[in-house]
């Protein structure tokens, strides 16, 4: 497991391209036949991904968790981003067709995953943070997810929000989770931009063309930098941080965030016209 300590806001203002880029983007999560993981010192929060292809993948711990097993003192959300998969937990198995979204709660020992063809693999992007309560584990289809339609033609920010895991759906100890859909001819995310200093948040951009890319802004609001992001890389961001972007083709995220609460609209906006 990879060790992500965050850049504080004085350094990021300092850092050059490469410097952000390892100090804030998971560039190589997604492998076939691997789960990777980095764990964030950022509300200790682990990212990652499970591709399983001819043969199952367990999760396992790691030294760095001081844990027996992984999900000991921590909860766990799932975003199957590819093709039909089964994660199985303690003996229960959950089919995820493609955006489905399973919570794993607190005390689950035994976590496997399963594609239905190695050949289309399922691609389950995990975010996990520790937890001092237990939630069951649940299961959450996108047709069941709650949905919201948010932006303009005229800002170019038409998108679909679908909520899973929130204070109001799947319940859970501090994780909030799900992902956000671009409407055709939209190219920009939560713009104007926001922090909340009480909580981190993780971006995965997936569904973005081989030659395209998404331009993430973050920093603080008066130092703004940016990241070059292709398909299937994560960004963390700390919470002094705005987080925001733009596609130069249609793209998704899967968002997620823990921390102090789990308050949707507990945000400091920011004006466009104060940024720099």
């Amino acid at each position: 497991m990879k060790t992500l300590i965050m850049p504080d806001a004085v350094r990021a203002a300092a850092m050059n391209t490469s410097q952000l880029r390892a100090g804030f983007l998971l560039e190589d999560l997604f492998a076939a036949g691997e789960i990777r993981m980095a764990y964030c010192d950022a509300d200790r929060a682990v990212v990652g991904a499970a591709v399983p292809a001819a043969s199952p993948l367990k999760l396992g711990t790691d030294d760095s968790l001081r844990s027996a097993y992984f999900a000991e003192r921590r909860e766990l959300g799932i975003l199957n981003i590819g093709q039909k998969g089964t994660v199985e937990v303690d003996g229960t198995k959950y089919p995820l067709d493609s955006l489905d979204c399973l919570y794993v709660g607190r005390g689950n020992r035994d976590i496997q995953f399963t594609s239905a063809s190695s050949q289309t693999p399922a691609q389950f992007y995990l975010l996990s943070y520790p937890a001092h309560m237990t939630y069951p584990t649940t299961l959450a289809r996108q047709a069941n997810a709650d949905v919201r339609k948010l932006g303009s033609e005229a800002a170019c920010n038409k998108r679909l929000l679908y909520r899973y895991i929130h204070a109001d759906g799947i319940k859970s100890c501090q994780l909030v989770m799900g992902f956000t859909q671009m409407e055709p001819g939209s190219a920009w995310n939560t713009m104007p931009p926001h922090t909340h200093m009480r909580r981190s948040e993780v971006y995965l951009y997936f569904g973005i063309a081989s030659e395209a890319r998404v331009f993430h802004f973050m920093g603080e609001p008066a130092e703004t930098r940016h990241l070059v992001v292709a398909d299937k890389q994560a960004v963390v961001s700390p919470s002094w941080s705005i987080h925001a972007g733009v596609g130069t083709t249609a793209y998704s995220f899967c968002w997620g965030m823990g921390g102090e609460n789990q308050a949707f609209d507990d945000m400091d906006g920011i004006a466009v016209a104060s940024l720099k």
